[in-house]
């Protein structure tokens, strides 16, 4: 059986705490909307899970009560009392890093490969999930993503070419994983409420196509939708390769970024590569 935990608005009470906006923070306090998240990548007993921002620990105590060994990353020093008081109620299954999770290695801090399960901070949620997407060993470190964005965010990851929301992003997140909105959260199941929406996303790694390197793919679709209403003889020009290998692979250079698809960009960067 797992402890007895006081309500997470004791904690937050006890400890002072308040959601600080200038660290992205919105605490979730609904314990069963919790577990539900907890359970998005699966059976998580005896498996290592790798946490960003942990806040006061309202998810951090929902993946302990699921048998995970978690490391949370959290840089706000007010609530680390509060994540130490998680441990000791779950002996061996907590380790709390104090920091920036920009500057932590998750592999070895986790000790091995893990799950991502994290209610990302929104300033920085962006930018974690590009470097873990840009990995350049795959299958990459971590075997699945459990993540909540603000839902603008999350139907960028999940979007379909054509779509105003298709961008770089979705391209990263699908052309060698499997990304799908798992559940959406309603803005008042947060304290404070955040002034959107926001979605849970599942990504897992699935097979890289041959002979593309994500460097690559990555230069392509940040010159291809920096100026994503030109056409992408401009936008691409001043990328080498690339204007070539896109008359190669039979797309036409008037046509605009977000009509190309994945398989699209995976095709021009495979042949930017293969040109040298």
């Amino acid at each position: 059986m797992p402890p007895a935990l006081p309500p997470l608005r004791e904690v937050i009470a006890a400890h002072g705490l308040r959601a600080s906006k200038a660290l992205g923070q919105n605490f979730l306090l609904d314990e069963q909307l919790l577990d539900r998240i907890a359970a998005v990548p699966g059976a998580l007993a005896g498996e290592r899970v790798f946490e960003v921002g942990p806040g006061p620990g309202g998810l951090t105590r929902a993946l302990l009560r699921a048998g995970a060994q978690v490391t949370a990353v959290e840089r706000d020093a007010r609530c680390i009392p509060a994540l130490a008081e998680l441990a000791d109620a779950f002996p061996g299954q907590l380790r709390v890093i104090e920091g920036d999770a920009l500057a932590v290695t998750p592999v070895e801090a986790c000790g091995g490969p893990a799950h991502i399960v994290a209610n990302l901070p929104y300033n920085v949620g962006t930018a974690l999930l590009v470097d873990w997407l840009e990995s350049a060993t795959w299958p990459p470190w971590w075997h699945s993503a459990t993540l909540m964005f603000q839902a603008e965010v999350a139907e960028r990851i999940v979007a379909r070419p054509g779509s105003d929301a298709y961008g770089r992003l979705a391209v990263l997140a699908q052309w060698r994983a499997m990304a799908r909105i798992a559940m959406r959260v309603h803005r008042s199941a947060f304290t404070p409420p955040p002034k959107v929406m926001s979605a849970i996303v599942h990504i897992v790694p699935g097979e890289a196509p041959a002979g593309v390197a994500v460097t690559t793919l990555s230069r392509l679709t940040a010159a291809a939708f920096g100026q994503r209403r030109k056409m992408l003889r401009q936008s691409l020009k001043g990328l080498p390769g690339a204007l070539d290998a896109l008359a190669a692979a039979g797309i036409d250079a008037s046509r605009r970024a977000e009509t190309l698809t994945v398989e699209d960009f995976v095709t021009v960067a495979r042949l930017m590569d293969a040109a040298g």
